[in-house]
């Protein structure tokens, strides 16, 4: 005879999938853990993208929990990625070549900015390339007036600011390494030398070109991002291998979210503002400053990390010419495209 469950056998079996829906065991619509990602980031806004999809919880909506921790170079935040103290690194791409000749397992996920580097020279070396559009022949006629070389600040040997002040001297104006002197030190300090006089000429990016020149109008804009290190590759986004090997759902995530990002850069900079001011801000700048830093020539956003494949192999056979990488690096399974193109297929 056929035996039918009673009230209390049907109550107990609803209480028991409510609580399972409840710890999110029982429904296939059921929320996952946020997954936990650590993120290191350079503050430039290159790195725009990072701060506007956190700030719009395009992260957080993609399953992610980010935390945050600044660097002042590339070169810095390898050694953390090295040390797994870090899971996803916002920065230069030059330094990520050193990284893989240490057996660091490091892939590129997506890209979020080009040629940011450019060159300003301060009050004092700036009427030398006004006076002539020979750039060699600006910094031969400092030296010669100013009896000394001209001081240049950039970012650590083996970064992108290094490495494409070096190139746009050396290769691009030609000029004799008796007439600039390179000058290595962390980003904030490269601006307050700047704007103190302690150096005559600087590599920077947005929003320190922004601020400088509001600071001082003297400070002038001589090389673009372009003429120092054509299709400079800047900002990309890289994961660490253990990280994209145990998440590669979160690893989508956070690149479709960079997508979304970099076109709201694109297509509203206005609204995108809030966020990289927030992140970039810290008092020392204001919301107009960024507004204007997003409209910069040296803000040109792009999540296709593909465009970089080339301009990264050049930067690195220079790399190689200046004694900051050992050799060429095969390039080979650095960069991940896929996630980047099935971000764009949806």
């Amino acid at each position: 005879m056929r035996q039918f469950p009673n009230r209390r056998t049907i109550l107990a079996a609803g209480l028991l999938a409510f609580g399972a829906d409840a710890l999110g065991t029982g429904s296939a619509t059921a929320q996952a853990a946020p997954v936990p990602v650590r993120i290191g980031v350079i503050p430039v806004i290159g790195a725009a993208p990072i701060f506007v999809a956190n700030g719009e919880g395009w992260l957080e909506a993609a399953g992610l929990k980010p935390g945050f921790t600044t660097f002042e170079s590339g070169p810095n935040m390898i050694q953390a990625l090295a040390s797994g103290t870090i899971d996803v690194y916002v920065a230069g791409i030059a330094p990520l070549a050193v990284a893989r000749t240490k057996n660091i397992d490091v892939r590129v996920v997506a890209a979020t900015a080009v040629e940011e580097m450019v060159f300003v020279a301060g009050p004092k070396l700036a009427p030398y390339f006004a006076a002539t559009a020979d750039k060699a022949e600006a910094f031969r006629r400092y030296r010669e007036k100013e009896g000394r070389a001209a001081r240049l600040a950039t970012q650590p040997p083996g970064s992108v600011p290094n490495t494409t002040l070096q190139h746009w001297l050396w290769q691009v104006a030609k000029t004799d390494k008796t007439n600039a002197e390179v000058v290595a030190m962390g980003i904030d300090a490269t601006q307050q030398a700047l704007l103190a006089g302690a150096v005559d000429g600087a590599s920077i990016r947005e929003p320190a070109l922004t601020i400088v020149q509001q600071r001082n109008p003297a400070i002038a804009l001589i090389a673009t991002g372009a003429e120092m290190f054509p299709d400079q590759p800047g900002t990309v986004v890289a994961v660490s291998g253990a990280f994209a090997d145990r998440n590669p759902a979160a690893v989508q995530g956070l690149v479709d979210a960079l997508v979304k990002a970099t076109d709201l850069l694109k297509t509203d900079p206005a609204r995108a503002a809030p966020p990289v001011e927030k992140a970039l801000g810290k008092g020392i700048t204001d919301l107009a400053t960024i507004r204007k830093a997003l409209s910069s020539p040296a803000a040109k956003f792009t999540a296709d990390p593909r465009v970089i494949v080339e301009a990264t192999r050049k930067m690195q056979a220079y790399q190689v010419s200046i004694g900051t990488l050992d050799k060429d690096v095969p390039i080979d399974g650095l960069f991940v495209p896929g996630f980047y193109e099935k971000a764009i297929a949806r």
